[in-house]
């Protein structure tokens, strides 16, 4: 209804803090990774619940009608390191990220489980954002922060977004 609250999924500033809101689960069903990587093309769809679903979206609303995100993209086709570089190539930033200890990490990065969303927040909107997201009661985490271009995941260097983003852009040539 209002056109100011229209909401992007390009990361907008270096140096913004990405966070992801929802749960992820340790999980590669029904997954490209699975698929591309392992060869496996029939899988069980991953977990989901509606009402956590929507319990989501509601928040991301709240989030962008008080104008505490700069960005939001879901997690779906790829996982979360697919969402992340769609994130970082219109701009042409990157992303620093660490990985869940909890989860394993290639469920982390490739799992496609459904009700999660990666935001971007300025820094000075952190307290803000913390206290909105506290206040729906939904999870979240600090994943790391947007850079001027390079790719990092736990502290290693997996080139810059402008290599990534001309991959993607000649794959079908």
């Amino acid at each position: 209804e209002d056109k100011s609250n229209v909401m992007s999924l390009d990361f907008k500033c270096n140096s913004d803090l990405i966070f992801m809101i929802g749960e992820s689960y340790d999980d590669i069903s029904s997954s490209e990774y699975l698929v591309s990587y392992h060869g496996i093309k029939d899988s069980p769809a991953p977990f989901f619940d509606l009402d956590k679903e929507y319990q989501l979206q509601e928040t991301i609303k709240l989030l962008i009608n008080t104008k505490c995100i700069q960005s939001a993209h879901d997690v779906s086709d790829g996982g979360l390191f697919v969402t992340l570089l769609e994130s970082s190539m219109p701009q042409n930033l990157g992303f620093d990220i660490v990985t869940s200890s909890e989860i394993r990490e290639d469920a982390f990065l490739f799992g496609e489980a459904p009700s999660r969303v990666v935001v971007s927040v300025s820094k000075n909107l952190e307290d803000a954002f913390i206290d909105q997201v506290q206040s729906m009661n939904i999870p979240f985490v600090l994943l790391g922060h947007v850079t001027k271009g390079d790719i990092r995941v736990d502290d290693k260097y997996f080139s810059t977004v402008a290599e990534y983003k001309n991959l993607f852009n000649t794959s079908i040539a």
